[in-house]
């Protein structure tokens, strides 16, 4: 196990104590005017301190909040019934939709983002188009559509890997169970509610578990809307008030404590879904 562990201190825990360690410092300018350079100064826990004050980087929390009462229902209900789905269809099928599904998490993230970038364009996309011949005013990057664009983006491309992952679970289940439920009468729809469901509950935990991580960490598809939705804001999730702290204001004390601010909320949250899960699990 010592090769694993070597691998995790570098690249997991020397970073973190690296930004625990920028978290206490800010860069303060020699002179007034900022001609003479710039000096490392302690700062204790200011740089938290200004990152609990910041309404941005606390409304970032509640956009992700948002987000996520929209999006994990819409993800984990959708590649649940999609797994469903296949784990129900003839034996010839299922490979082709198991491929056929996992493909949107298999295109590259950049070439994704050109993708949507370019389907959700007016007088670009067929899909404006097609909603406009229907006379339908739909904005993608609108103040109130982007949030919905941004979920959209995410469902598009988590869907079918927790699909598979789901399905995978339900491969496991012991084919007399369901044999026993078919002799028993039970259709299609009441096995899978009574049966499939709760005997597949530990993997549904982890998927929520890590879908709701992820959630907190979400950059690509708000920066992928932000770039034409201005009224969403260059710092809508905290990922993205971590990277304008970081590569724009150069602030590298106060984005290093936001983003252990993050890993903090990414915690109690994995605790909390944990517990919540072993309930249900229990029930």
């Amino acid at each position: 196990m010592a090769p694993f562990f070597v691998l995790f201190a570098a690249v997991t825990v020397a970073p973190i104590a690296y930004a625990a360690w920028m978290s206490l410092y800010r860069e303060e300018a020699l002179s007034g005017l900022g001609f003479g350079g710039t000096e490392r100064v302690f700062a204790g826990f200011g740089n938290y301190s200004a990152a609990l004050r910041d309404p941005a980087f606390l409304s970032s929390f509640g956009n992700i909040a948002l987000y996520c009462l929209l999006y994990i229902p819409l993800m984990i209900g959708g590649a649940l019934t999609l797994a469903l789905l296949v784990d129900s269809a003839l034996a010839g099928a299922k490979r082709f939709y198991q491929i056929a599904y996992f493909l949107p998490h298999a295109v590259p993230g950049l070439i994704a983002a050109i993708i949507w970038l370019y389907l959700y364009t007016p007088g670009l996309s067929p899909v404006t188009d097609a909603l406009e011949g229907l006379g339908a005013d739909w904005n993608f990057f609108g103040r109130d559509e982007a949030l919905l664009s941004v979920v959209n983006v995410s469902a598009w491309q988590w869907i079918g890997y927790n699909m598979i992952i789901f399905y995978a679970g339900l491969q496991a289940i012991p084919r007399e169970v369901l044999e026993a439920a078919r002799v028993d009468g039970a259709g299609a729809l009441r096995t899978a509610l009574r049966i499939k469901i709760p005997m597949i509950r530990s993997t549904v935990v982890l998927t929520v578990l890590f879908t709701c991580v992820g959630a907190i960490q979400l950059f690509d598809a708000p920066k992928l809307v932000q770039l034409r939705a201005t009224e969403m804001g260059e710092e809508w999730s905290p990922t993205m008030y971590i990277f304008n702290a970081a590569f724009k204001a150069h602030d590298y004390g106060l984005a290093a404590a936001a983003s252990l601010l993050l890993a903090l909320v990414a915690g109690v949250l994995s605790f909390v879904v944990t517990k919540l899960g072993n309930r249900w699990k229990a029930s």
